[in-house]
């Protein structure tokens, strides 16, 4: 149930015909990010598409207080930024590395010359931008429609996903505090009281910023997700 809240374009190169694949990789040019490093500006021109190679990617909008609402955050092998390509218009957030990371990126002659001739990429992107629209409309539902314990709850589980390396390693979520407080629309303070008594409750362990998950279940039936 979990994946209603994931992009997961992950499967975007895996399913691509090999000769598609290996023209995509050869386009790539690859850069570093240290952490905090912009890679796009909400209302900027796009001048191609990023692949994440390593790290994680915060993408948000600001509000008009002044404050970061995370809308999602993107894992190793996920590709993005290419909405807006699509659209012929400027990127409607800002994404930011959340750790060093390396990220690929594309021109849009390249990219436009991929679609061309790749009928199975552009399958898979329309693929993949449909399921984004699905997530984006179930977040905006639970951002606008549940407590701040359920969002809490929703966006730990979402975030476990997210950071978990294999179904047998301990799972720790190393994310800031206000990142985690802008992921779930709610000031850092609110999110302290939350998260103390989740591990009251004996639901999370935390040490330092990292969290983990004790009880999955239970976060589930909080969550209230079904």
């Amino acid at each position: 149930m979990i994946t209603k809240f994931i992009f997961n374009s992950q499967y975007i190169l895996k399913e691509l015909p090999p000769a598609d694949k290996d023209l995509l990789e050869e386009l790539m040019i690859d850069k570093k990010y240290r952490k905090n490093q912009p890679i796009f500006t909400e209302g900027t021109l796009p001048s191609g598409i990023f692949y994440l190679q390593s790290g994680k990617v915060k993408k948000y909008k600001i509000d008009n207080d002044g404050r970061e609402q995370i809308i999602y955050i993107y894992n190793e092998g996920e590709f993005f930024g290419y909405s807006s390509v699509l659209s012929e218009n400027t990127y409607g957030d800002t994404a930011v590395a959340i750790e060093n990371a390396i990220i690929s990126f594309i021109t849009i002659n390249d990219f436009n010359r991929i679609l061309n001739n790749s009928s199975s990429f552009s399958r898979l992107l329309l693929k993949s931008l449909s399921h984004e629209f699905s997530v984006l409309a179930n977040l905006i539902a639970v951002l606008s429609q549940r407590t701040v314990r359920e969002r809490v709850a929703l966006n730990l589980l979402i975030l476990h996903d997210k950071y978990k390396v294999d179904a047998i390693a301990i799972t720790y979520i190393k994310l800031s505090r206000s990142d985690l407080a802008n992921m779930a629309g709610t000031v850092v303070e609110t999110l302290a009281r939350v998260l103390h008594d989740f591990k009251h409750d004996k639901l999370i362990a935390t040490d330092g910023r990292k969290i983990q998950l004790l009880n999955i279940e239970r976060l589930i039936h909080i969550a209230n997700f079904y």
